[in-house]
């Protein structure tokens, strides 16, 4: 028997699930504390039962990526980094646009970003700003990374600026090459490689090489690739489009496949929808780092205020999260809507380690919802994420995308 141990490197546990690599059965299951001073400690308890097995890992420690754009125009600015994170593993917390001066780049410290998205400026066009804002952040004296995406005209130019300040550049294609025009595909591959690259690879979680040894993914990543081949299982099924309610102690967050084909139909209108394949993450809204921040959103909400109990927390949670992200759809229009879904999955520990029928009334009220989340909820199949399929599924989609089926297949059959 051929196995590996899958293991999800979260906020506040790591999840370890040992797989039949040749079936894609699921063998056993543990979870450890993460242990945030060093992250392979808490990756080496959770896979104490299967110590002689390989592993291959995902992560979220820390809360994930946290990327500021720093562009020409505002609203353009944070439409591109939004678009760029959808589905890259990060959550864009901060905004800049215009020439970075001495305030606004103490702003940019403050905020402390793992990566700085870079734009400004159409291929050809405008590019005074991009290389001020490059000067601006090479002689900053923070060596953070940067992933670089503005006029292609002036590339080398600024790369070659921003690496002579000692800052680690990643280029990438212009998010907006021409004039209404977003590309974010390009600049979303380079921010997970930044993750992979200078979070994962160095010394912020582990100083122990296995870590850049395990970590094959950003953990949103993996579960998004989970979901599409689930996606794929209920489109076999009549039954098409997956959406994911995944509720963790510091983000929330919303993955849908609306149409496991639509992926290749979106191609050619990037530039006014959003990926047929997206997540969106609400950092605001966890249940143990960020539950303030929850009880605020509730009370913006109009929701109930949850106290203490962790379903509580979890349900509210997840209805904010449904109902943002349902706005963002309108927002950015085009594609198939999360209402379309014929699957939605609970998952996240508040869920998993839940009685069935006090989650059964979780359901009952999400169903209610007036603010959006009823429209995805009723009538639609729900399922928990009881033994935590999906991460482990996008793990190994790339690999053993038959081992990747058999365990999302474990879903279905609760369905």
């Amino acid at each position: 028997m051929s196995v590996v141990a899958c293991v999800d490197i979260g906020s506040t546990y790591t999840k370890a699930a040992l797989v039949d690599v040749a079936t894609g059965a699921l063998l056993d299951t543990a979870q450890a504390p993460t242990t945030l001073d060093d992250v392979v400690t808490g990756v080496l308890a959770a896979t104490s039962a299967f110590p002689d097995a390989p592993v291959v890992a995902c992560s979220s420690a820390g809360g994930g990526l946290r990327l500021a754009v720093v562009g020409y125009e505002e609203l353009i600015s944070a439409e591109a980094g939004h678009r760029a994170a959808l589905s890259a593993g990060a959550r864009v917390v901060h905004v800049a646009a215009g020439r970075l001066d001495d305030t606004a780049l103490a702003v940019l410290a403050d905020v402390a970003p793992d990566v700085v998205l870079l734009a400004g400026g159409t291929d050809g066009g405008e590019a005074s700003v991009l290389r001020h804002n490059a000067a601006a952040l090479a002689g900053a004296g923070r060596s953070v990374p940067v992933v670089l995406a503005g006029n292609a005209a002036v590339r080398d130019e600024v790369a070659a600026v921003l690496r002579d300040g000692g800052l680690p550049v990643t280029e990438a294609d212009n998010v907006l090459p021409d004039i209404g025009r977003l590309a974010p595909e390009s600049a979303r591959a380079a921010i997970r490689a930044v993750f992979l690259e200078h979070v994962i690879g160095g010394d912020r979680l582990s100083t122990d090489p296995r870590l850049r040894q395990w970590v094959r993914a950003v953990t949103p990543d993996a579960v998004l690739e989970g979901v599409t081949v689930l996606a794929q299982e209920t489109a076999a099924a009549d039954a098409p489009g997956v959406v994911v309610l995944d509720v963790g102690g510091a983000t929330t967050d919303v993955y849908c496949v609306p149409d496991p084909d639509a992926e290749q139909a979106s191609l050619g209108r990037e530039a006014v929808g959003v990926p047929a394949r997206r997540r969106t993450v609400e950092g605001d809204l966890g249940v143990s780092w960020s539950v303030e921040a929850l009880r605020t959103a509730a009370r913006a909400e109009g929701l109930p205020v949850p106290g203490d109990d962790p379903l509580a927390l979890g349900e509210i949670a997840a209805t904010i999260a449904l109902r943002r992200h349902l706005r963002a759809e309108v927002a950015y229009g085009g594609g198939a809507s999360a209402r379309s879904a014929g699957l939605v999955v609970l998952s996240g520990g508040v869920f998993r380690h839940a009685d069935p029928d006090a989650v059964d009334a979780v359901v009952a009220r999400l169903a209610a919802d007036a603010g959006g989340a009823g429209s995805v909820v009723t009538g639609t199949t729900v399922v928990v994420d009881r033994r935590y399929v999906l991460a482990a599924a996008g793990l190994l989609a790339g690999d053993r995308p038959g081992a990747a089926v058999g365990l999302v297949r474990e879903l279905l059959v609760t369905a």
